[in-house]
């Protein structure tokens, strides 16, 4: 009987050190905000399971009018790292960063190692940058080494899983580059010239040697005026413009007026940046802007042959 209950103690004492050993390890678990939505793509990418992850902000908002709020500060606090973009597309977070005056936070510029286009549109500032990376294919790989080596340098006992895990993610990007570029095979694009309603396609588009000859936004997230749409719509006849692109998810209310007046075709671009934080938004949506971008190729190339 003896034996019997010393067993059991021994059993109890090695299942207690086991569950303290597994809650010590839950509690090393470091909590990392996200400002945008392709960043929880991307750290999620990163770190599976190894840290959680945190939006700064609900899903649904509009990162162009979006002001700060108290429940921001809130979930900052619980934060140990946040992912920012930090070259203009999330600015409320940097102001929630820096009203709460913690030098504890580590903060990780997601875009510091990507080369930057500069931002088009009428009413542009001088020195300003296209913040919209996360539109394109080799600077959303470039965005996830970054994160994946920063994050290496923070937490050196999962270095290699982070690095594994994003050469892996990064992987499917490129796979689907080239995918693309087969699906266009010799097709001549040389005339090819397009438009935009945002200035957040350029990264995407130069990966596959399109320009964009305008932007109809006279600054990121600004509706233009009517003389501002009207000079757009000369430009776009003057020009002989193919294609307009504008966004999937935002009410572009002047893109009818365009298409009526210069019989531009149009084409719908993903932001990326819309609906529930979704570990797959980036992947499925970004082979959806491949796909329409093919299209689009393939209707300008159609277009300069007739």
């Amino acid at each position: 009987m003896k034996k019997l209950i010393k067993s059991s103690l021994s059993a109890l004492a090695v299942l207690a050190a086991m569950t303290a050993s597994f809650n010590s390890f839950a509690a090393e678990k470091k909590t990392i905000g996200i400002t945008l939505q392709p960043y929880y793509s991307y750290v999620k990418a990163v770190v599976g399971d190894k840290a959680e992850i945190l939006p700064l902000v609900d899903a649904g908002f509009n990162p162009h009018n979006y002001l700060p709020q108290p429940n921001d500060l809130k979930r900052l606090k619980q934060m140990d790292i946040i992912v920012v973009n930090g070259i203009g597309h999330d600015d409320f977070a940097l102001k929630v960063i820096q009203a709460a005056n913690r030098d504890d936070l580590i903060v990780i510029e997601a875009n510091k190692d990507v080369p930057l286009l500069p931002a088009m549109g009428q009413s542009v500032g001088t020195g300003a940058v296209n913040p919209h990376t996360f539109v394109g294919l080799s600077t959303t790989i470039q965005k996830v080494y970054t994160i994946a080596n920063e994050l290496a340098k923070i937490d050196p006992e999962n270095a290699a899983e982070y690095r594994k895990n994003a050469r892996n993610y990064a992987k499917q990007f490129r796979l689907m580059k080239r995918d693309a570029m087969l699906t266009l095979g010799d097709l001549d694009t040389a005339g090819m010239k397009v438009a935009t309603t945002h200035n957040a396609y350029g990264y995407l588009l130069q990966e596959f040697g399109v320009d964009v000859a305008a932007v109809i936004e006279p600054a990121h997230g600004v509706e233009p005026s009517a003389s501002q749409l009207q000079e757009t719509i000369e430009k776009i006849k003057q020009s002989g413009i193919d294609v307009l692109f504008y966004e999937l998810n935002m009410p572009n209310r002047y893109v009818d007026t365009i298409e009526k007046a210069t019989g531009v075709q149009l084409y719908r671009f993903s932001h990326m940046t819309h609906g529930q934080y979704d570990p797959k938004k980036v992947e499925i949506e970004m082979n959806e802007n491949l796909m329409t971008l093919v299209e689009a190729m393939k209707f300008a190339a159609k277009k300069d042959q007739a």
